[in-house]
């Protein structure tokens, strides 16, 4: 993308305080419910698959690691989720103003990161809490949240410009979200795939977003933690660090040859 001016700026750093303010606007909680969202959520998660169902059993915390897995995995939902509709949310701002439209799917991602650093603290206490020895890796962390970024604003990039066309598009992705969440090692280890079939195991490391949460859960929770280098062989070891910039660079490219006609469209 090109460096945008500080006219740009402005209108971005606007946009992203709206959606902020937004977001629980009219609620009694209102923006508690960023922190209160994903903990509700990973407690009925730890009650079915780790209390009764018994996920993760021998690996160390995986309680932690549950709530890290479910963190990473809404960031990714918001961003692509809120990124689809959103050119279409701003269809007035688009006959009204001429500006680089990806300032609007940025702003959503913006906002969305913003969001995730929030319960990504709260992810931080817990492990406190239980006693997760921080390792040296952590520093290695923020490399792995870039990575994360760029794939989950490419996705949106390519959503919002199916979504001005095709609004079916919305239903589609929201089944894809419910089978994506269970195909990725989330609510459960990885080493639990690879027991019964490693080759699905490999399979599903090749996604960048299940990639992420093991090299994030080893850094932060546990050495313990299956990573992609242990399943992968050298000669595919670096397709999930990949995808994530090759999807972006579609991505923005689809999204900037679409997006003269977004306004038209519309």
């Amino acid at each position: 993308m090109k460096i945008m001016n500080s006219r740009n700026w402005i209108l971005l750093k606007e946009l992203v305080k709206t959606d902020f303010k937004l977001r629980y606007q009219g609620s009694v909680m209102g923006h508690l419910w960023s922190i209160l969202k994903p903990i509700m959520l990973f407690s009925v998660m730890y009650m079915v698959f780790i209390h009764f169902l018994r996920f993760g059993d021998g690996i160390p915390h995986f309680a932690v690691a549950l709530l890290l897995g479910m963190v990473i995995w809404t960031f990714f939902q918001e961003t692509t989720v809120m990124g689809l509709t959103s050119i279409v949310a701003r269809g007035d701002l688009l006959r009204k103003l001429s500006f680089p439209k990806e300032i609007i799917v940025v702003a959503v991602s913006v906002n969305a990161f913003i969001n995730f650093l929030i319960n990504l603290v709260v992810v931080l206490i817990f492990a406190l809490i239980n006693g997760v020895d921080v390792s040296k890796y952590a520093l290695l962390v923020p490399l792995l949240l870039v990575e994360l970024y760029v794939f989950s604003l490419g996705v949106a990039f390519l959503l919002a410009t199916l979504f001005v066309r095709f609004r079916d598009i919305s239903p589609i992705w929201e089944v894809a979200m419910q089978a994506g969440m269970y195909a990725t090692p989330i609510i459960y280890p990885i080493s639990m795939v690879s027991e019964k079939s490693l080759i699905a195991a490999k399979i599903m490391m090749l996604n960048p977003l299940a990639q992420i949460i093991q090299d994030i859960r080893f850094m932060l929770i546990s050495d313990q933690n299956v990573i992609v280098g242990q399943l992968l062989s050298w000669k595919f070891v670096y397709i999930p660090y990949v995808i994530p910039f090759v999807v972006f660079a579609i991505g923005y490219t689809v999204f900037k040859h679409n997006s003269k006609r977004f306004a038209e469209i519309i």
